[in-house]
């Protein structure tokens, strides 16, 4: 390898692929590596929100494959800031147009681009989603897969519906949560599934302090990052 070679390699952005179903903790475990790495850090699935967010809100069917790729085709960063990215209209809508080959290429090209060159020259990047560690960023050099009880997740999904002021029910949550993870696992394209090398974290008995722990340790020991935000 020539010098020039060696410095632009040495250069290149850190990237940190996060992977798992729906309320096992993987976005508050990704901020928190983000902040405590000085790392840039995207929710992979407010892209698919947006685009379910969008659909619905301009009376269209999530199901229609033509339209929601049109919609994701056109998707900016400002459609990530929607104040109705969380409800579970617009979550089980993103489950539906993620299935959506179309939908999926059109917001491939946004994932990659943001870890390639992540925003404000921060060394790296984080992302969490669904297939990140598997198609998104399958040479990432840390890869966590993280994972809970469909019991837990249901009861940490509906106690944080219940904190935004909605009204939800254990049962329908539990419901609606098998669906998703059936539709995620069971998709023809990028199905949610960890990739080979990722490290598996189950989150089902952790508090969230110790299961970010258990994260940092997993990612410094891949990448050799230092902490620069105590927490």
């Amino acid at each position: 390898m020539t010098d020039a070679a060696a410095a632009e390699t040495s250069f290149l952005p850190v990237v940190v692929a996060i992977d798992g179903p729906a309320a096992a903790g993987k976005g508050t475990l990704a901020r928190g590596l983000a902040a405590r790495l000085g790392l840039a850090y995207l929710d992979t699935g407010s892209l698919y929100r947006a685009v379910g967010a969008k659909l619905l809100a301009e009376g269209g069917d999530p199901a229609d494959a033509e339209t929601a790729a049109a919609v994701a085709r056109a998707l900016v960063p400002a459609d990530l800031g929607r104040p109705d990215l969380r409800s579970e209209a617009v979550g089980t809508a993103a489950s539906q147009v993620a299935a959506n080959p179309r939908v999926r290429a059109a917001l491939l090209a946004f994932q990659r681009d943001f870890a390639a060159s992540p925003p404000d020259g921060k060394a790296g990047a984080v992302l969490d989603g669904r297939d990140i560690g598997t198609v998104v960023c399958p040479d990432a050099p840390a890869k966590l897969f993280v994972d809970a009880s469909v019991e837990i997740r249901a009861r940490r999904r509906m106690e944080e519906l219940q904190q935004g002021g909605g009204d939800a029910i254990y049962a329908a949550v539990l419901a609606d949560l098998k669906e998703r993870d059936a539709r995620d696992r069971n998709r023809a394209d990028a199905p949610l599934k960890p990739a080979d090398d990722a490290e598996l974290l189950d989150t089902t008995d952790l508090g969230i302090e110790e299961a970010l722990e258990r994260a940092l340790a997993i990612v410094q020991r891949k990448t050799g990052l230092a902490v620069t935000k105590q927490a």
